[in-house]
C-alpha cells in the first residue's frame, strides 16, 4: 500500500477511535437532541450563519466517516432551521459528505478489490457502466438501504464522482424532506422508528421502483421512435430468419428449429461459411501435411537414419478440398432440412424490420417473420497499399486455389492467420519471408510466446522481417517488390506471390444495413448489446460481423444467445458470457491461451502471480520428442484461483480445455493438482504447474515443526 493511503487510512481510524472512545455519539441521540433543542435554537437565533456553517461542516464530517448520527442530525435540521432551510442545508451536505466517503473508499479499496476480483468485478463494472445512475437513484430513494454502505460500495464501481453526486442528491431529497419536516415535531417524536411508518416505507420502496419504470419507460419510447418509420406486419411467415450458414448462423437456426420456431436460414454462397470453405478447416488440414513433411525431415530424432519423401503440390491441396467435402455434410442442407430449417441459398436483403426480401435463380420473394439474427460474417481485408492493384494477391479466401507452390511467397501480417500459413508453405518448400509492422509477431501473446514461435520460424528457414512497414508494390523487370520501411530506411522485398494475412473486416453492406440504419461500432462491426441485439430489439447479430471476437466457437456461443433471446426474450433475456473465452494459434509449437496474460494483466493493473512449467521436463514430450514449449497460469496473489492460462506445445489447444473448465467453474490449481492424470500423457503439464505453485506456496513454518517431529521419532 502507498504511503500515502496508509497516512490517509491511519488519520481516518484516528478520527474515528476519538469518537467512539470519548463517547461523542452520546451527542447524536434522540433523548440529547430534545434536551438541548432549546439551546441549540437560541444559539442559531444569535449566530444565524455561523450555525449553518457549524450544522454543515458536522453534517459532512458524520457522513463523510461514515459515523452513526445521520438521521439524527437531519432531524435537528429541521427542528432548528425549519423544513425549507433544513432541507436545503442536509440536501447539500449530506450529498457532500457521501461523495467524501465514495471517494475515500475508492481511494483505499479499488486497486485492491481490482487486483483480488478481476473476473467478477469485471461484469459489475460492465453493469455500472451501462446502468449505475438507474441503480444509485433507486437505492437513494428507498431509506431501508444503509446510508453509508451505498457510499462504500459504490466507490468500488467505475460510477464517476459527479454522477454519484448528483444522483444522490437527487435521489435522497424524498427522504430528507420526511426527515427535515419530522424535526419540525421535534417534541412528538418518541423514537426513529416512529418517523417512518409501514405504509410510508411503503410508499418509498414504491418510489424506489420509479427509475426502473422510468428505463423501461425510455426503451419503449426509443423502440416506438426507431420503429416509427414501418409498418409492422399482421401476422409473421416465421419466428426468425437467419441471414448467413457460418457458425453463428448454423447455430441459431438449429437452435430455433430445435425447440419448434419456424426459421429460414440464408445463405449466398456456401454452407459452413468461412470456417469450413476457406478458414479453419482447410488451414488445418494444410497444416496436418506439413507437419508430416516437418516430422519426415526430423527423422534422426527418431532414430531413423534416413527418410526420404515426395510430393506433389497439387495433390496436397486437393486434400485439402476432400477433407472439406468430408467435413461438409455435417452443415449441409441435407442436413439442416432435416433438422426442420428451411435452407434457402439466395441472397437476403432486409427491407424493413420484419421483412427479408430473398432473391434466388427463381426469382424474389419477401419473407414476414418476428426476429432476425444476421450472421452475414467478415472478409480479408485487404489494405491501401500504393501498387497492390498491380499485384495478383493472395488472401485466406483464395490461397486454396493453388495448385502450384509459390517459389517465395510473402506473407504480409504476423497474427494468428499469418503465421499459420507462413511455417505452413515454409514446410512445404516455399521460401517464406515474413513482415510485420509490429516489434515482434503475435503481439496479443506474451513476449516469451512470441519469442518461442519466432524462434522456431527461423529455425526452419523462414525470414521473418518485425518493424517493417509495407509502403508500396512495385513491378520491375518482371520481378514483384515490396518497398518496406524499417528504421527509417526503404527496404526491398522481392517475392513470387504476397498472401494478406493481416486481419478481417465485418461484412456490413449489401443486405440492408445501412438502408435501415442499423448501428455500426466504431470498430466498423454491428454494434449490439449484452444480448446480442442491434439498435432494432428484434434484429440481432452474431459471430465476426458481430465481434468482438473472430473466432468459430465464439460466433457459436453468441448464436445460442440471440436465439434464445430472438425467441423467448419478452419472458427472460440473456446476457452473453464472455467471462472465459478461449482461443489457439496452430502454430508449431501450438499456442493456447484462456484469460488474461502477463502483458493484458499489467496493462489493465490487475495484481498476479505466475506459475510456470517448463515441457521440456515431461516425459511424455521426451518419449515423443517434442520437449519443447512451457505452460504458464497467471493466479490471484497467494491464491490458487486462476486468472489465465497461456499454454505453448504440443497440442496445446486441446491441453488447455482443463483450464477452462477450471476457471468456468471456480475450480483452482489445488484441485487440478490433486486430479489424477494418466500417465504419460502430455496433459500431465497441467498438474505439474499446479505442482510448481503449491511448492511456491509451501507452509515453510509448519513445515519446519514436522521436520522437528520427524527428528523427535527417530529420537535424533
Amino acid at each position: 500500500m502507498k504511503l500515502s493511503k496508509i497516512v490517509f487510512l491511519l488519520v481516518s481510524i484516528g478520527i474515528i477511535t476519538l469518537f467512539f472512545g470519548f463517547d461523542f455519539q452520546h451527542y447524536l441521540t434522540l433523548d440529547n437532541l430534545k434536551s438541548q433543542h432549546t439551546a441549540i435554537a437560541d444559539y442559531r437565533q444569535n449566530h444565524p450563519l455561523l450555525a449553518i456553517a457549524l450544522y454543515a461542516t458536522l453534517y459532512i464530517a458524520v457522513t463523510a466517516l461514515s459515523l452513526p448520527g445521520a438521521a439524527i442530525l437531519t432531524l435537528a435540521g429541521g427542528a432548528v432551521f425549519g423544513v425549507l432551510w433544513g432541507t436545503l442545508i442536509v440536501s447539500f451536505a449530506s450529498s457532500i459528505g457521501a461523495t467524501l466517503a465514495f471517494l475515500a473508499a475508492r481511494f483505499l479499496l479499488r486497486d485492491w478489490v481490482k487486483s483480488r476480483f478481476s473476473t467478477r468485478l469485471q461484469a459489475i463494472d460492465e453493469g455500472v457502466n451501462r446502468d449505475g445512475a438507474f441503480y444509485l437513484f433507486t437505492l437513494r430513494l428507498v431509506p431501508l438501504f444503509p446510508f453509508f454502505m451505498i457510499n462504500l460500495v459504490m466507490g468500488l464501481t467505475p460510477i464517476k464522482a459527479r454522477t454519484f453526486y448528483w444522483i444522490s442528491q437527487v435521489g435522497m431529497l424524498a427522504g430528507t424532506v420526511v426527515y427535515v419536516n419530522a424535526g419540525t415535531q421535534l417534541a412528538k417524536i418518541d423514537s426513529l422508528s416512529g418517523i417512518l411508518s409501514p405504509a410510508l416505507l411503503g410508499s418509498f420502496a414504491l418510489l424506489g421502483l420509479f427509475p426502473l419504470v422510468a428505463k423501461k419507460m425510455l426503451e419503449f419510447i426509443t423502440q416506438r421512435e426507431i420503429y416509427a418509420n414501418w409498418t409492422k406486419p399482421a401476422r409473421f411467415d416465421n419466428n426468425l430468419v437467419v441471414i448467413g450458414a457460418g457458425a453463428g448462423g448454423l447455430v441459431s437456426a438449429y437452435i430455433a428449429a430445435a425447440v419448434k420456431a419456424k426459421v429460414t436460414l440464408i445463405e449466398q454462397h456456401k454452407m459452413g461459411g468461412d470456417c469450413l470453405n476457406t478458414g479453419c478447416v482447410p488451414s488445418k488440414a494444410l497444416i496436418r501435411s506439413a507437419k508430416l513433411l516437418s516430422h519426415i525431415k526430423r527423422a534422426k530424432e527418431f532414430g531413423i537414419a534416413k527418410a526420404e519423401v515426395e510430393f506433389d503440390f497439387a495433390t496436397v491441396m486437393e486434400r485439402v478440398q476432400q477433407v472439406i467435402k468430408t467435413v461438409a455434410p455435417h452443415d449441409s442442407i441435407e442436413r439442416y432440412t432435416e433438422l426442420g430449417v428451411e435452407v434457402i441459398q439466395g441472397t437476403a436483403k432486409i427491407v424493413s424490420p420484419w421483412e427479408v426480401e430473398v432473391t434466388t435463380a427463381d426469382g424474389s420473394k419477401t419473407i414476414t417473420t418476428r426476429s432476425i439474427v444476421i450472421a452475414a460474417g467478415a472478409r480479408p481485408f485487404v489494405p491501401p497499399i500504393p501498387g497492390i492493384e498491380q499485384i495478383n494477391y493472395l488472401t485466406s479466401e483464395n490461397v486454396w486455389n493453388l495448385r502450384e507452390r509459390p517459389k517465395r511467397l510473402l506473407v504480409l501480417g504476423g497474427g494468428p492467420i499469418g503465421c499459420e500459413l507462413t511455417q505452413t508453405f515454409a514446410r512445404l518448400g516455399s521460401q517464406v519471408t515474413l513482415v510485420e509492422m509490429a516489434p515482434r509477431i503475435m503481439a496479443r501473446e506474451d513476449q516469451d510466446v512470441s519469442q518461442a514461435v519466432m524462434a522456431r520460424f527461423q529455425q526452419e528457414g523462414v525470414d521473418v522481417r518485425v518493424n517493417h512497414t509495407a509502403k508500396q508494390f512495385i513491378v520491375e523487370n518482371g520481378e514483384n517488390i515490396l518497398l518496406a520501411e524499417n528504421d527509417g530506411q526503404t527496404v526491398r522485398i522481392v517475392f513470387d506471390q504476397v498472401l494478406i494475412a493481416i486481419g478481417r473486416a465485418a461484412n456490413v453492406q449489401g443486405y440492408g444495413v445501412d438502408q435501415l440504419g442499423i448501428t455500426l461500432s466504431p470498430r466498423n462491426t454491428i454494434a449490439t448489446n449484452a444480448f446480442q441485439q442491434t439498435n432494432y430489439p428484434n434484429i440481432f447479430a452474431v459471430g465476426d460481423v458481430a465481434g468482438p471476437y473472430q473466432f468459430t466457437h465464439t460466433a457459436a456461443h453468441q448464436a445460442w444467445y440471440a436465439a434464445v433471446n430472438a425467441l423467448f426474450g419478452q419472458f427472460k433475456k440473456f446476457r452473453t458470457d464472455y467471462s472465459v473465452i478461449p482461443w489457439s494459434t496452430f502454430t508449431d509449437p501450438e499456442v493456447a491461451r484462456v484469460g488474461l496474460n502477463e502483458q493484458d494483466a499489467q496493462a489493465q493493473g490487475i495484481a498476479y502471480e505466475v506459475s510456470t512449467y517448463g515441457i521440456d521436463d515431461l516425459d511424455r514430450a521426451i518419449a515423443d520428442s517434442e520437449a519443447h514449449g512451457f505452460v504458464k497460469v497467471l493466479t490471484v496473489p497467494g491464491k490458487d484461483k486462476i486468472l489465465g492460462v497461456t499454454f505453448v506445445g504440443e497440442h496445446a489447444g486441446d491441453l488447455i480445455a482443463e483450464f477452462v473448465l477450471a476457471m468456468k467453474h471456480g475450480i483452482g490449481l489445488n484441485k487440478i493438482l490433486g486430479t489424477v492424470h494418466i500417465y504419460p500423457t502430455l496433459a500431465e503439464a497441467n498438474k505439474y504447474v499446479a505442482g510448481v505453485w503449491k511448492r511456491n506456496h509451501a507452509p515453510t513454518a509448519l513445515l519446519n515443526w514436522v521436520s522437528r517431529y520427524h527428528a523427535w521419532r527417530r529420537n535424533d
